[in-house]
């Protein structure tokens, strides 16, 4: 590129900023800019650093970039968050605006609630967000403050995303996890049952209710050592207090809406129907009674049965050839595990030094090896006076190989509102609600694990249920 000074007959001339090229052998040039209207110090300026001459006007010493804030992933989760009408979900006040920083924080880079006040300050900012929503002072205290003031609001905006997600007869999934806390503030927390396996850390269990697209619509927490069958009538008062649904279909897997849970808590309640699993006792059952029989799925993978102990219910019997190989090889390989570990337990019994030969430390060692890998029914063994004895039960075996792929769902819908396919494809939405916990608990989100050094103010009189 050259700035070229063209003449203009009784007029100034004019300057333009040119660039030469070579096209077909030929040089030629293309006007990019008509430089006219700068200063004449400006243009001579331009031309020797076009040049390549260093502009004298200029040193190293003339500037220096102090810091460089990044900008376009804060434009972006705040448009979200605009597009999403999150602020009006919040009530007005001083607050709002550190809630909202909270969020985008939680998105752009989670962390701890002292490092989200390290990231929002403005002489350790990590980016713009905190001058983007005016919360350039504030400290952890200040962000503890924000969750206190949000804390009742928790109702009221479950109450207005339920008004934009669900409805009258709406399919409503839900479904729990669990995290784990560094600290013991939480008046929550209690030693329970992993999913991250972190059994050395105080747990929450919180479970989710959301739309049939996995949008969470309400979230609620409960104690660590929670069963999770026990949480779903709180879920039902929700649906149909606090959303004032009067007709609704939970969606639930079978280690949730259990037989119990569903004559207890869900049957007597007028207008609540649901599509659950049935577990596999209750599926070998339907076998032994004649109910369900494999023939069934020579032609089709899809039927539909009944059975007197599921009065008023429609049982869709459903085959996954792909679940079935897949349920296949990792039973062969959890036994084949298995029979490692068994056979190093019988080499300790047949040693010539020192033998294991107490019946108590073998059966020990036995429930110790099979146990986790849940294999121990396709096991027989026997202690003699010569050591352990073990084999594989064949019979066990293909009673449950049988069932490779086979999975029931139950559902108190009738054919005219939900037909089989239909039941199928609700229940298999629940994955959409398995995806929004990997959002939470992943690189998305980050929940775990929970720092939060100070419990909610209002927890520390009368422990909630619902914490956000």
């Amino acid at each position: 590129m050259y700035v070229a000074r063209v003449p203009n007959r009784n007029s100034p001339p004019a300057f333009l900023l040119r660039e030469a090229f070579r096209e077909h052998g030929k040089v030629k040039n293309r006007t990019l800019a008509n430089l006219s209207h700068w200063p004449p110090a400006q243009i001579e300026a331009l031309r020797q650093v076009l040049k390549g001459h260093p502009n004298p006007r200029l040193d190293d010493d003339a500037f220096a970039i102090v810091r460089s804030l990044p900008h376009g992933h804060v434009a972006a989760v705040l448009a979200m968050i605009g597009q999403l009408d999150i602020e009006q979900l919040l009530e007005r006040g001083p607050q709002r605006a550190r809630v909202l920083a909270l969020i985008a924080q939680r998105v752009l880079e989670p962390g701890s609630k002292l490092a989200t006040a390290r990231a929002l300050r403005a002489d350790t900012a990590h980016s713009t967000l905190s001058q983007e929503l005016g919360v350039t002072t504030v400290d952890e205290d200040d962000l503890y403050e924000a969750l206190d003031w949000l804390l009742p609001q928790q109702g009221a905006i479950e109450a207005a995303l339920a008004r934009r997600h669900l409805g009258e007869g709406s399919l409503v999934l839900y479904d729990v996890s669990s995290t784990y806390f560094e600290g013991h503030c939480c008046p929550l927390a209690r030693y329970g049952h992993s999913r991250d396996e972190r059994r050395g850390n105080p747990q929450i269990v919180f479970g989710v209710l959301a739309d049939t697209q996995g949008c969470p619509v309400a979230v609620q927490v409960f104690a660590g050592n929670t069963a999770d069958p026990t949480t779903v009538a709180a879920q039902i008062a929700k649906l149909r207090e606090r959303f004032a649904l009067k007709q609704v279909v939970l969606v639930g897997d079978r280690g949730m809406l259990t037989q119990a849970r569903i004559e207890q808590e869900l049957r007597p309640v007028a207008g609540l129907e649901w599509i659950t699993a049935l577990r596999s006792g209750q599926i070998h059952q339907l076998v032994t009674d004649g109910a369900l029989q494999l023939s069934l799925f020579d032609q089709t993978d899809l039927a539909e049965i009944t059975h007197p102990d599921y009065p008023g219910e429609r049982l869709v019997v459903c085959r996954n050839p792909l679940l079935a190989q897949e349920r296949a090889r990792k039973r062969e390989d959890l036994m084949a595990a298995a029979e490692q570990k068994l056979e190093a337990i019988a080499a300790a019994t047949r040693r010539a030094q020192r033998p294991l030969r107490d019946p108590e430390r073998i059966n020990y060692r036995i429930g110790a090896a099979l146990g986790p890998k849940k294999v121990g029914k396709y096991f027989r063994w026997e202690i003699t006076a010569a050591g352990l004895n073990y084999a594989r039960d064949p019979e066990r075996i293909a009673r449950d190989a049988a069932l490779d792929g086979i999975y029931v769902l139950r559902t108190s819908l009738p054919a005219q509102q939900l037909d089989a396919a239909q039941t199928v494809r609700s229940y298999k939405q629940l994955a959409g609600l398995e995806r929004a916990f990997r959002i939470l608990k992943s690189v998305e989100v980050e929940i775990r694990p929970i720092h939060h050094r100070l419990p909610c103010q209002e927890s520390c009189e009368n422990p909630p249920s619902d914490v956000i």
